[in-house]
Formats: C-alpha cells, structure tokens, sequence
C-alpha cells in the first residue's frame, strides 16, 4: 500500500514538474499586437545561430531577430496600418513557422502565419453582428463531365426569410482556388461588418474554382492530396468563360436570387479579373457591374474564340449598354503598365469606368481593400 502511495506522489510529482515546464514555455508570448499597433514576434530556439523574420510585417524586407541570454529570439515591428500580414521564419537557411502563432495560413503552395492588426472599427475581424453562412458546395459541369466545387456566402437571415438577393461572382487569381477569398481574402469578415454597417446591400458572394483542370482545391477533390500549386493548364485558355452560364444557372437554380442583370456583378484579380473582363464582354447581359482587380488583360490563349474581336464588343456594350466597370491597380503593381493601356482603350472608345490607384503592388493587402470598395457600390 505504502509503495503504490509512494508511486502516485512521484507519478504526481513528474506531472506537476512536467506542467510547471510546459507553463513556462507557454508563458512566451509571440505575434503580440502592442498599443501602438506594431507587432512583436519571439521565439524560443536556445541552439539556433540566426533568425530572420520575413514577409508582410516587414514589408518583405528580411530582417534579424535579436537573441536574448535565455534563448529567446525577438522583433518588434515599426507601428503598421490596419491590415492581415502574413509572415515566416528563417531559421538557419530553413523555413519555418512560428511555433507559437497558431494561425496558419495557405498561399499556393507555401504555409505562413498570420496576425491582424485593427481596432474594433476594422473589417477583417469577427464583429458583434450578424453573421451570413458559409457553405462549400458542388454542381456539375456537363462541358468538363465532373462535378466541381464552389464556396457560397450567404448573407445574415437568408435562411430565416425568404426573400431574393443579388449575387456577384468573386474569382480568385492564379494559384487560388474557391477556398482563397474566404481564407486569405476576408471577404466574409469584410461583408458581415459592412452589411451590418449598411455599407453594403446584403447579397450572396459565389466564389467558384477557375482552374478548369481541377475540381476543387487542393486536398478536396478527386485528385486527393496532391501538391498545391499553379496549374498548367485551362486557366486562361477560354475555357472557363465558355462554362461560366453553368454557374450562374446552378446558383439561380439553387438559391434564391435575383434572376436579372442589374442584381449580378462579377469581380475578381489578377487572372480573376482577367476572367471578370472577358465575362463581361462575351456575356453583355449576365452582369449589371464588373471589378477588375489588379487585372491582366492580354495574357492568355488569345487565338480563342471568347477573347477576339475585343474591340467589337466593347463598342457594342458601349451603344447598348455600359455596364458598370471599376478598375483598381497598386502603383507599384507588376500589371500596372497593362492597366494603363487598357485604360487608354476605354477612353478612346468614351467607355465609361471608375478608376482607383493605390500604392503597393500584387498582394492581398491591395484586393481586401478593393473588396471593400466595390461592395459599397453594389446593388444600391
């Protein structure tokens, strides 16, 4: 009786010593938003010669973390502006996460973390409001002969009324996939905090997959867990577009819209937008507005049938209807000298379109902030 006593208090003991241990190490603090609004990230990592801390907190500038006599390395951003920044570790020539972040995050086919920085007026951040319904879903395709998936936001209340709504189509760029608007977008953080606003019209927002030669996203279609990356094939071949209606009757079918072109929009970036341009122009009367977010125009199979006679149809959605057009491009933005030279098409056609430059380049930094934008224009 004595020893098994005797074996509880050491088993005790071991536990209690191995919990003391596990809240020391958890007592370290990192991905801490301050006061002012910068960011401090440490780690423990006692045998690591040099750390550098890279991406958005940074401003992708690389930077050293400084190791204190305990093995803790750290760094402590400048203040920075509302936003998600997305950053990784170097440690010794490897990447690497930071240990203590547990918020992880997918981009093509690398792994980040990832911190918010706002205040209680901030659109990334889940709100005291009204929340809409995210749901991933799928319809077949009778032109590729599959199944394909989709991912579908439906606003505060639609299950609890039965009234219509209208839709705009949200596509990713390359390398993404039905999944990027909500995970690396916000987009639904951005629409519940401003419909509750009353900034924006309560609508459904249907992000489809655009790379043809998938089904879904990595890891959820058919494929299994292959590797994610940019697909090779049927992203800007004309494709996509030539099965786009298919969507459009599968969500009118499917949930309650409003079946005109006044309550649809399409928007996307870069090849989403891309898609978005060439969506309007093949299909004048599908979309009352169309956003065009850090756009490339002339980039894919230009030979197909979807993308000739350009200058055709703008000319005849200019005598017949103009549809709503916003463009938006980082002054910085790798795409920025094609956005120019589209611009100066449309104006040499009196096309007309709203224009928004912003600093900074090709980042999601940037399409949040379009996202945004463009909502509050909608559907009014």
């Amino acid at each position: 009786m004595k020893k098994h006593i005797l074996g509880l208090l050491l088993l005790f003991c071991g536990s209690l010593s191995a919990q003391q241990s596990l809240q020391s190490n958890g007592e370290l603090q990192t991905a801490m938003v301050n006061a002012d609004y910068s960011v401090s990230i440490s780690i423990f990592a006692p045998f690591a010669q040099q750390i550098i801390l890279n991406g958005e907190l940074t401003a992708n500038q690389p930077q050293p973390m400084v190791r204190d006599t305990n093995g803790v390395w750290s760094y402590t951003t400048a203040p920075l502006s509302s936003d998600l920044y997305l950053y990784w570790l170097d440690i010794d020539g490897v990447r690497a996460l930071d240990p203590g972040n547990s918020y992880v995050i997918r981009d093509i086919s690398f792994l980040y973390n990832y911190v918010i920085v706002e205040d209680n007026s901030g659109l990334y951040g889940t709100r005291q409001v009204s929340h809409g319904t995210v749901e991933s879903t799928w319809y077949h395709s009778d032109k590729t002969q599959s199944d394909r998936r989709l991912t579908v936001y439906l606003p505060a209340g639609y299950e609890q009324n039965r009234g219509k709504y209208p839709v705009l189509y949200l596509l990713h760029g390359s390398g993404g996939d039905e999944q990027a608007w909500v995970e690396l977008g916000r987009a639904v953080q951005i629409l519940d905090n401003l419909i509750a606003q009353g900034k924006a019209e309560p609508m459904i927002v249907v992000m489809p997959n655009g790379n043809m030669s998938e089904d879904a996203a990595p890891g959820y279609g058919i494929d299994g867990l292959v590797r994610p990356d940019i697909p090779a094939e049927h992203r800007m071949d004309g494709f996509f577009e030539e099965c786009f209606p298919e969507i459009v009757r599968f969500v009118d079918t499917r949930y309650r819209t409003i079946r005109k072109a006044d309550s649809r929009a399409v928007a996307g970036l870069s090849m989403g937008g891309y898609h978005s341009y060439w969506l309007s122009l093949n299909y004048p009367d599908m979309f009352g507005a169309v956003g065009l977010f850090s756009t490339v125009y002339h980039h894919g199979d230009m030979a197909q049938a979807v993308y000739q006679d350009e200058l055709g149809k703008l000319t005849k959605l200019q005598t017949n209807k103009p549809l709503y057009y916003r463009i938006y491009i980082g002054n910085a933005d790798f795409l920025y000298m094609q956005n120019v030279e589209q611009r100066q098409l449309l104006d040499s056609l009196q096309f007309p379109y709203t224009y928004t430059e912003s600093a900074g380049g090709h980042q999601w930094t940037n399409w949040r902030h379009y996202l945004a934008d463009f909502v509050t224009h909608l559907f009014k």
